[in-house]
């Protein structure tokens, strides 16, 4: 409780994006990540995994961006920063574990950025990856996240709203000249201690996706993390080049 107050009260994060709840599920996420740091071990290793093949084989290596980039714990920034000429973190709020993890790289930049393109908002896509020089894209295990918040906001909301923002999106990543992986959680799934599934959300509101190039099941929550007899499970995909996938 005291690790969760003091990045409260220190994180600096603009005022609009600590008002619509940026830093709160940051850190709540923080404090999970540590809880279930050996059942999430396999998820994030085969998140940096992916992303590292995704970016073998470019003809230029100037400038990555990584969108979603939170802790860097899905990410392998040693690489990128070996690989790239610049790299670029971006995301809503960047704690302290991630700023201390990019100290030794000065070719990393942290950029501060709502990445919600939901209806009625200019994409921001283009502003922070649209350049002539970024070669590179990161959707970081982002995209299902980024109905969350503004699905729990007050008031009257059309029923594909949560769909809007996933394929909004899709479709700013599809606009980019740079090659793209976008890694993404599909689902989620309640099991009991017997193996049966007792629920399923689709994360991704209706937006379906093509045969990925990879997937594989991300344990989020163990059992005796969210209830003492059920664990939460969610189905990751990685796709390689977002633009042929």
């Amino acid at each position: 409780m005291l690790v969760e107050l003091f990045h409260l009260l220190v994180t600096p994060v603009p005022l609009r994006l600590r008002r619509l709840g940026y830093l709160r599920e940051s850190v709540l996420l923080l404090s999970r990540g540590r809880r279930c740091h050996a059942a999430w071990a396999s998820h994030l290793a085969a998140s940096r995994a992916a992303i590292l093949d995704a970016c073998a084989g470019l003809d230029q290596t100037r400038i990555a961006v990584v969108l979603g980039s939170g802790l860097l714990q899905d990410v392998p920034i040693a690489d990128l920063a070996r690989r790239f000429r610049e790299v670029h973190l971006v995301d809503a709020v960047h704690l302290w574990p991630a700023r201390r993890l990019v100290r030794p790289y000065p070719n990393v930049r942290l950029i501060t950025a709502d990445l919600n393109a939901e209806p009625g908002r200019v994409d921001p896509l283009p502003a922070l990856c649209g350049g002539a020089e970024v070669d590179f894209v990161v959707s970081a295990n982002l995209l299902s996240q980024l109905p969350i918040l503004p699905l729990d906001r007050p008031g009257l909301l059309p029923p594909d709203f949560g769909g809007r923002i996933v394929r909004a999106h899709l479709e700013g990543l599809g606009r980019l000249r740079a090659r793209v992986c976008l890694l993404t959680d599909i689902e989620q799934f309640e099991e009991d201690r017997t193996g049966r599934i007792t629920d399923r959300i689709d994360l991704l509101h209706g937006v379906r996706l093509d045969p990925p190039d990879r997937d594989w099941i991300w344990e989020i929550a163990p059992f005796g993390e969210a209830a003492r007899h059920h664990r939460l499970r969610h189905r990751v995909q990685a796709f390689l080049n977002w633009r042929t996938a």
